[in-house]
């Protein structure tokens, strides 16, 4: 009989340690290609359009790094410092439109849910087999379809460029509303009094107000004045391409790595944070240069174990704990659209489904 896996038995602490220098040289050797090539994109439509694409494409990528630097920012292993990591986050975030801080607080549930599937539905708030059968036929079809592959092409783009801006306006028009509310039931009452009170659904602190606000003013005016500088049709079009295809890429990367055959997809009560961790994330095999564009998340199960981990000591902190994870799932780029069928989770069974595998004699006992 094995021995059950315990998390002191992995060696993680001496990986835990950040490395400014290390982390300076990776922000820079991806902010630099990056700002570079929007000079190149400039000067090469200037030539002939033809020469956009092979631009594009790197833009796409060095987009992505942004995105996955950002990430680490976000869990404050990037540098030693907090504030660093914030400062820098918040740039980084720029990039792709994203405010860093808001989304890493999101994030960070995730973290400590992996595996639980009563309390994260995944990047697509997926259903339980039981919820599914509810849905009338017309209802099914569209939850199969909005989940489809192609969905992330517009999905990655409106998470990007709009859900943002949303969640602000959004937010804000609450916040006048209870304000409203609140001066009508008492009209004596104090605004130094009501802004503490409000608790937005939008964001959960003051910080992530202000990291949201703060994110919308810079890009917003980034867009106003980049239209303006480089020509509203040729940055508007350039820049949706760039946001929509890098999204696309990491909201991928990020399903293939929760969502595959035999994920580990628990209920709360018995549910393991060390098995959701090992067995709810995927090892992603990809060529070299795609690990160094997401900056190594596709060691995912040792980010999962310990998500204070850089990411320049992940490879290295897999390599020390190979004989832990010999059973780990691995994916390799081929599988993506074999993974793209586990939209559904089988409660009876802790486990993900395709709507396939659920029959229609299956929805009807259920």
């Amino acid at each position: 009989m094995n021995k059950p896996i315990n998390k002191s038995d992995f060696v993680l602490t001496p990986y835990m340690k950040s490395n400014d220098l290390r982390a300076t040289y990776q922000v820079l050797n991806t902010l630099v290609p990056y700002i570079f090539l929007w000079f190149l994109a400039v000067k090469a439509s200037q030539v002939s359009l033809w020469l956009l694409p092979p631009i594009i494409v790197l833009l796409v990528l060095f987009s992505l790094r942004c995105f996955s630097l950002m990430h680490d920012c976000g869990h404050y292993s990037l540098f030693r410092s907090k504030k660093v990591n914030r400062v820098v986050g918040f740039i980084l975030g720029l990039v792709n439109a994203m405010p860093q801080y808001w989304w890493s607080r999101d994030h960070a549930y995730h973290h400590k849910t992996n595996g639980d599937w009563e309390q994260y539905r995944g990047i697509g708030d997926f259903l339980s087999v039981q919820e599914y059968s509810q849905l009338t036929p017309s209802d099914q079809t569209m939850y199969g379809v909005l989940r489809h592959p192609l969905m992330v092409i517009p999905g990655g783009f409106f998470y990007l460029a709009f859900k943002p801006r949303l969640i602000f306006i959004l937010g804000i028009y609450e916040f006048v509303r209870a304000l409203f509310s609140s001066v009508k039931t008492n009209a004596k009452q104090e605004l130094s009094l009501i802004l503490p009170a409000h608790k937005s659904q939008y964001w959960s602190t003051s910080a992530e107000f202000w990291d949201i606000l703060l994110n919308n003013i810079f890009v917003v005016g980034g867009w106003i004045f980049l239209c303006h500088w480089l020509g509203a049709g040729f940055f508007l079009s350039v820049y949706s391409i760039v946001l929509t295809f890098s999204a696309a890429i990491f909201i991928n990367v990020f399903f293939v790595q929760h969502n595959f055959d035999g994920a580990y997809a628990h209920k709360s009560e018995g549910w393991d944070y060390l098995a959701g961790a090992v067995e709810g994330s995927s090892y992603l095999d990809m060529p070299a240069i795609f690990k160094w564009f997401t900056a190594d998340i596709s060691y995912h199960n040792i980010h999962h174990l310990s998500e204070r981990i850089p990411n320049y000591h992940l490879k290295a902190c897999h390599q020390a704990n190979s004989h832990l994870l010999s059973k780990i799932k691995t994916i390799g780029l081929g599988d993506i659209l074999d993974c793209s069928q586990f939209i559904l989770w089988d409660s009876d069974q802790d486990k993900l489904v395709s709507i396939k595998s659920f029959s229609p004699v299956a929805q009807v006992n259920a």
